[in-house]
């Protein structure tokens, strides 16, 4: 498993592989969430890259960043022994040089205006531009996202589209416990007895109720509502617990 650190080592690197490159980017302290999207890469894919950095300029919330759990040594050798071929490995001043004075944003009916485009201001600013940057950097045949991130899946394949970008954005089904919750690196930082208590989220979520209903008994519960909303046949979350903030999605049958 190669190493590389800087952009502009990665570019020239580049140059010489050969075959379809499958590539995931992650913020590291990986899970069997990113081991599934790892394995289809491999599974389609001659070479098999991933990058970890926790990218600053995606967090609204200073807070958030700092607590995001880090574990880059751990991460490095679960991709090794997941047979990760390359593992980009960047610092905030290499990927922002710039000091993020360009950046990519989108205005795109309820994906750029909604949800966690509400919740999060400048979320998707920061998103859509580091993965613009990682695009083009590595240039992917394939990049695989889960759906738990849905609206940023949607994000990503349109600016991927729009601007003519030669790698196809692949979305993969969330991967889930054995109580239906999504698996996170966020879930790392509940207490035992918090992570608990959390599986009572998709058990409501996804109970055949209005978005009224899920909110009203999500509250009783000690649970933080940031939205429980419909769009376009697909039903949206998001809550805090402790701090800790998840998301979930689900398709709606009628």
């Amino acid at each position: 498993m190669q190493i590389v650190k800087s952009p502009q080592e990665f570019q020239q690197l580049r140059k010489n592989l050969q075959g379809s490159i499958g590539f995931v980017p992650t913020m590291g302290n990986l899970h069997d969430g990113h081991a599934s999207l790892l394995a289809k890469s491999k599974s389609e894919n001659t070479i098999t890259a991933i990058s970890i950095f926790v990218n600053p300029t995606q967090f609204n919330n200073p807070d958030d960043f700092k607590h995001y759990p880090r574990t880059v040594e751990q991460d490095l050798t679960l991709a090794e022994q997941l047979g990760v071929d390359i593992v980009f490995l960047p610092t905030k001043e290499n990927m922002y040089a710039d000091d993020y004075a360009y950046r990519v944003f989108a205005t795109d009916s309820w994906l750029t205006s909604e949800l966690e485009s509400k919740s999060r201001p400048g979320h998707f600013e920061g998103v859509l531009t580091v993965v613009m940057k990682l695009f083009l950097i590595i240039r992917p045949t394939r990049a695989y996202f889960g759906e738990k991130d849905y609206q940023q899946y949607q994000l990503i394949k349109k600016m991927a589209e729009a601007f003519f970008l030669d790698t196809t954005v692949v979305g993969c089904p969330p991967i889930r416990n054995e109580n239906g919750l999504p698996l996170s690196s966020r879930n790392s930082r509940f207490t035992p007895e918090q992570f608990k208590h959390v599986q009572l989220f998709p058990k409501i979520f996804h109970a055949d109720l209005s978005p009224e209903e899920i909110t009203a008994q999500l509250i009783k519960l000690g649970f933080e509502v940031d939205y429980i909303e419909d769009y376009e046949s697909r039903r949206f979350g998001a809550v805090k617990f402790a701090g800790v903030r998840l998301i979930d999605n689900v398709e709606i049958t009628t």
